[in-house]
């Protein structure tokens, strides 16, 4: 949400990861367009910065409307299965609050800050990220292409980075560190979803999970803010709705079912087209800046992130 990186879930896997030759151009269109739409998020989010509301309450509207969508999805997924356990709800209390809820709140309150197109390569930097958790975690091994990879891939990221810093002034440190801190704590929730995903299902888990992160920011709304702050224009009230189907909803399903069609790997790379996406929507609807630079930053993300995910 995040991104739920706003990323293709690797735990949400469909029965085989080759596709059959039907099937591949309806995958790499719904794993295309999800990519598009998660990447529309920044583009609203920083829209709606324009009318004068702060992230607490931004995210709230977000929630508010995605959360019946969500708990649809959830008792969708769990019809005709056993119970959750104790355990079960604990997971999915602390996933939902790590994955979803801090995830997506860190990445509004840095899009302050920062360009949607600094942000996006940002998150794009998650499948690193999850390389490193791995080997602290679980001492998972490490390649030297692996490494090679993330070093071009926070390459570009430093190099867009500097540039925005250059133009923005110190504040973009912030942003981008919250930002960073948004796609630590969504590669945390893909580490140890593993085993929820496999009880439960992915979608099964994520419905479930999803709803607790929209429970989590309606709580904090309440706790943090005035009543009175839910007055907003307009104009936060449909980007919101926007956000919460188009940008939030639709994006995990259309993902899931390329998935399913074409296999995670395929989807995986389809979604390079995100960050491209991000970066031209910003320029059209932001008016944000597409200099050299950023075109190298982009070039060098996207080449490190597909060497440190490709198969071997």
């Amino acid at each position: 949400m995040s991104n739920i990186p706003e990323q293709q879930d690797p735990e949400a896997r469909g029965p085989q990861d080759h596709a059959a030759p039907k099937n591949l151009v309806p995958g790499l269109l719904l794993a295309g367009f999800g990519a598009v739409a998660f990447s529309g998020k920044a583009i609203i989010v920083k829209l709606a910065y324009r009318h004068d509301v702060d992230a607490v309450t931004l995210i709230m509207f977000r929630m508010l409307f995605a959360l019946p969508i969500f708990a649809v999805m959830a008792w969708w997924a769990s019809r005709g299965k056993a119970a959750l356990t104790r355990k079960d709800w604990l997971g999915v209390c602390g996933l939902g609050f790590i994955g979803y809820y801090f995830s997506s709140f860190l990445d509004f309150a840095g899009l302050v800050y920062i360009s949607a197109s600094l942000e996006r390569l940002i998150l794009y930097l998650n499948p690193t990220i999850v390389m490193l958790l791995g080997l602290v975690l679980y001492r998972r091994g490490v390649t030297v292409r692996q490494l090679a990879g993330m070093a071009i891939s926070y390459g570009g990221v430093v190099l867009v980075f500097g540039q925005e810093l250059s133009v923005q002034g110190a504040h973009t440190a912030w942003g981008a560190l919250l930002v960073f801190l948004s796609a630590l704590s969504y590669s945390i929730y893909l580490v140890y979803s593993g085993e929820l995903v496999r009880r439960l299902g992915a979608l099964r888990l994520v419905g479930l999970a999803t709803s607790v992160a929209c429970l989590c920011c309606l709580l904090q709304f309440a706790l943090l803010r005035p009543l009175s702050a839910a007055l907003v224009a307009p104009e936060v009230i449909w980007l919101s709705v926007l956000n919460a189907t188009l940008c939030t909803a639709a994006p995990v399903l259309m993902v899931m079912m390329g998935v399913e069609r074409i296999g995670a790997s395929l989807a995986a790379q389809t979604g390079m087209i995100g960050p491209l996406s991000t970066i031209l929507m910003g320029t059209i609807f932001l008016g944000e800046s597409f200099t050299p630079l950023v075109a190298a930053g982009t070039a060098l993300v996207l080449t490190g992130i597909f060497v440190v995910t490709r198969r071997q």
